[in-house]
């Protein structure tokens, strides 16, 4: 049941029991929600499918293309998908929200793919981190063994500051890129530098890349100096300062933060009072007198939607949206009036943590995120699709409630939030639709029933995993995309070899061994000697009976790494920072690589050329 606010007075667990909420969460949970006020239905936009006949009486409607269209009573069924405004008399403008209720999914597709954590893929020109060059050269690559995509891990912005954020699933903006991500190489300004000063620079960083684990600070230590020198060049030149204006207040209020988390730190709710609102005059005056430090943070992300493009040309890359971001961020600063305080978002118990989690990321006020017009939600899809051919939406239930964890308590005594999940699912149907992307809704975990039925109507693609599979994967739905593993969850290497669960043990986790055998189960008769290539071939072999739409390989699998990229809820683990064993200018000599491929390729097609046209704010 749930409440007006939107509060769920109980759930159904991972095992199909009714959980109730305790009534001081449930109290809690609504002193933080608040009430809309009386207005609120005016001052929020309407939502709609095109072609849907509403009664909304006698008004205009003022299209995206500014052309008016007078309405007496029923809006018109030829109105266009896109962003429009009602004006009724005596009244304010209401947004008007047309979609086409379903996502963009090529007719016929059935393609495979590598699943690729970039910062770890580090070719022999890396400086220590996995790049946007390095994303070119593994569309190259992929492209050569039949693969139709690649998977990359979030490259969302962390903060510009030392300790740098290791996980990707915690960026400070889902909006904006990390510059660790550019190679400095390939930007116009470095050819100006000192040559001589330039080549000992590349040579010092590249010599990184023999490192085991990606040292995150050291390479912005290294690579922020030479993004700051092509800068200073004149890299970009007409063409930044054009982009730039077009990008309008969203990047420059980001590139603000960036400036003044380097003098404040990171975190937004230590900074002086006058600076903690993006709005405030000091703000403003702190950004005029900062104009050269700004314009470097706006001309980064201006580097990074070119280096993106260049790396994705003619190829789908499926980005990936983390279900939210820094408490202390540049979001969280931009959208704080949104954002609930004194609570994060998280899971609760399932069948693989039975002490729940607790993401430490602040969720938005449902009521108040529907009055800004859904604007965060918009410009982070949106942002996200830009240079790409899809997108992976992390935790796509959260689309229709959230996991709610007031402060003081831990992860079991939470209680659900429900969101406009219709209008949000209409809203990713219009900007799938525009961009040309599919759309993947990540649905591990306690999945409410309805939810991938839903979810399978808007012609979004579900998850199932060969770890999980309660069936054959010859009888999974073909709405989906189908992978053997995650990045949180064991290589095939690592769980057949017992290097996983030896690993989980040293840090104190005690992996349920039950549910470790059922995972090597799933691989169908092996000798208990086989080989860990082996073990992957097998693992493959049954991914490759899925009738999904898309089927995906981790490059892990791929080169026998026995370590998962993260070990949720192990802190002390360098999670997120494990480099593949293996260069990818190596790749294509390698046979792990070379046996998937050739597993996967049969009866898989690539997808059509993709062109990418850079993100747009």
């Amino acid at each position: 049941m749930t409440d007006e606010l939107g509060v769920d007075e109980s759930y159904v667990d991972s095992d199909g029991r009714t959980q109730p909420i305790s009534g001081d969460v449930i109290r809690r949970l609504r002193e933080l929600l608040g009430r809309p006020p009386q207005d609120h239905e005016q001052r929020s936009p309407l939502v709609l499918r095109v072609g849907r006949a509403v009664q909304v009486g006698r008004c205009d409607v003022v299209l995206e293309d500014g052309t008016s269209v007078a309405v007496d009573a029923t809006l018109p069924a030829d109105l266009p998908a896109g962003y429009h405004e009602m004006h009724l008399a005596d009244r304010p403008p209401r947004q008007l929200i047309l979609s086409p209720g379903q996502c963009h999914l090529p007719a016929g597709l059935r393609a495979w793919g590598w699943a690729v954590q970039l910062y770890a893929a580090r070719s022999r020109r890396s400086w220590g981190f996995g790049d946007l060059a390095d994303l070119g050269m593994l569309r190259d690559w992929a492209q050569s063994v039949g693969a139709g995509f690649l998977m990359v891990n979030p490259l969302h912005a962390a903060a510009p500051t030392l300790p740098q954020e290791p996980s990707p699933y915690s960026p400070t903006s889902r909006r904006f890129a990390n510059p660790l991500y550019l190679r400095p190489e390939h930007l116009p300004g470095f050819q100006r530098l000192d040559q001589a000063e330039a080549a000992a620079s590349v040579a010092a960083s590249v010599a990184m890349n023999g490192l085991p684990q990606i040292d995150r600070d050291e390479v912005w230590r290294r690579k922020r100096p030479a993004l700051r020198a092509a800068f200073d060049s004149g890299g970009g030149g007409e063409q930044f300062a054009r982009w730039r204006r077009e990008q309008g207040a969203a990047l420059q209020e980001f590139a603000t933060w960036c400036a003044l988390a380097d003098i404040h730190g990171p975190r937004w709710r230590e900074w002086p009072a006058r600076l903690r609102r993006p709005d405030g005059p000091a703000v403003q005056e702190f950004a005029v007198h900062a104009e050269p430090e700004v314009a470097f943070y706006a001309w980064l992300q201006w580097a990074l939607a070119g280096q993106l493009r260049a790396a994705t040309a003619g190829f789908t890359v499926i980005q990936d949206l983390p279900i939210g971001f820094d408490p202390d961020g540049a979001d969280a600063w931009s959208w704080q009036d949104l954002l609930a305080e004194g609570v994060s978002v998280g899971a609760p118990p399932d069948a693989l943590n039975g002490k729940g989690q607790d993401w430490s990321l602040p969720p938005f006020v449902p009521w108040k995120l529907r009055e800004a017009g859904y604007t965060p939600f918009v410009q982070s899809i949106r942002a996200s699709l830009a240079g790409a051919g899809g997108l992976r939406i992390d935790h796509v239930m959260g689309l229709f409630r959230l996991w709610w964890i007031p402060a003081g308590h831990g992860p079991t005594d939470g209680g659900y939030v429900r969101y406009p999940a219709d209008d949000l699912l209409d809203i990713l149907a219009l900007e799938s639709c525009r961009a040309n992307a599919l759309i993947i809704g990540e649905d591990l975990g306690v999945v409410e029933a309805g939810v991938r039925e839903e979810l399978a109507r808007r012609r979004m693609l579900a998850y199932r995993l060969l770890w999980f599979a309660e069936s054959d994967p010859a009888q999974w739905p073909e709405l989906s995309m189908g992978a053997v593993t995650t990045h949180d969850l064991p290589t095939v290497a690592g769980l057949w070899t017992g290097a996983d669960r030896d690993e989980q043990r040293r840090y104190g986790v005690d992996p349920s061994d039950a549910a470790v055998e059922a995972m090597r189960g799933r691989l169908g008769s092996l000798p208990l000697d086989a080989s860990p290539d082996a073990a992957t071939a097998a693992a493959y072999r049954r991914l490759a009976e899925a009738p999904s739409t898309l089927i995906v390989a981790t490059l892990e699998d791929a080169v026998g790494e026995h370590s998962r990229p993260n070990l949720p809820g192990v802190a002390e683990r360098p999670n997120w920072s494990l480099a593949l064993p293996v260069p990818i200018d190596d790749l294509e000599d390698q046979a792990g690589p070379a046996e998937i491929a050739g597993i996967l390729s049969t009866g898989r097609h690539v997808f059509p050329s993709h062109n990418p046209t850079g993100p747009r704010f």
